[in-house]
């Protein structure tokens, strides 16, 4: 993996005419988790899609730069909240479905080794019917991981999941996408909380960064601090 670049996001979008988001600014990191907090139909999975570089149904007047000077494109993987597995593919075959759509041997060692990694090791032959939702997410982790992209855009990924589950994926994301720039898009306020390095809220006339909580993440649950900053956020999203 190359190094991971910042990010800056300036501009507007709209469709038919009316502003999705308007004199937007959005500066991501090098190498840290920003949360993107916002009402529902604000233009959070917008902007992951104009980072990406997937269509959107948006018009976009504004640019999107990495602090290198070097494009995005082949550096961006994006993890979608659906974790999109072809149903008729095994675990591993899933895992490597970007080499393959390219027209490029997998590296089937190394999709083993990211299976073992998100624990699904004993897995591997399974075809996603056979899985748990969460185990189905960390498949579409590991996939992501495969294409060893130094940026990881994710739109909401784990909030299908039960409490527990969706602690653990938390926890294994952040560990496994050590060093790379992370935009995350959450409803959850806990999220935010617990896995930012950044937090922004997104509101219909901008965004505006708030505090995270002392220490770093992923930040405990038991942890006065963390309650504390969730609450914040919840008012902040309840006033936006």
């Amino acid at each position: 993996m190359t190094a991971a670049p910042g990010i800056r996001f300036s501009g507007r979008a709209s469709v038919d005419g009316v502003a999705v988001f308007d004199r937007l600014e959005l500066v991501l990191e090098p190498g840290g988790w920003t949360c993107l907090l916002g009402v529902s139909g604000v233009g959070k999975t917008t902007i992951l899609r104009l980072i990406a570089g997937l269509p959107t149904g948006a018009a976009f007047e504004g640019a999107i730069a990495a602090n290198d000077g070097a494009g995005l494109g082949a550096r961006v993987a994006y993890m979608a909240q659906s974790d999109l597995l072809l149903p008729w593919a095994t675990v591993e075959e899933n895992v490597t479905l970007g080499a393959r759509l390219r027209g490029e041997a997998p590296d089937h060692a190394r999709a083993r080794r990211l299976v073992a990694d998100v624990g699904l090791d004993a897995h591997a032959a399974k075809k996603p019917n056979a899985l748990s939702g969460g185990q189905r997410q960390r498949v579409a982790l590991a996939r992501t991981l495969m294409e060893d992209r130094p940026v990881i855009l994710l739109d909401e990924p784990f909030s299908a999941l039960d409490a527990r589950t969706r602690a653990e994926m938390q926890e294994l994301a952040f560990r496994l996408l050590d060093g790379r720039t992370v935009l995350l898009v959450t409803h959850d306020p806990g999220e935010a909380a617990r896995l930012a390095d950044k937090i922004v809220v997104m509101t219909e006339t901008g965004a505006e960064e708030v505090a995270t909580p002392p220490g770093s993440a992923p930040r405990a649950m038991s942890d006065p601090a963390f309650h504390a900053a969730q609450a914040a956020l919840f008012a902040r999203l309840g006033a936006a």
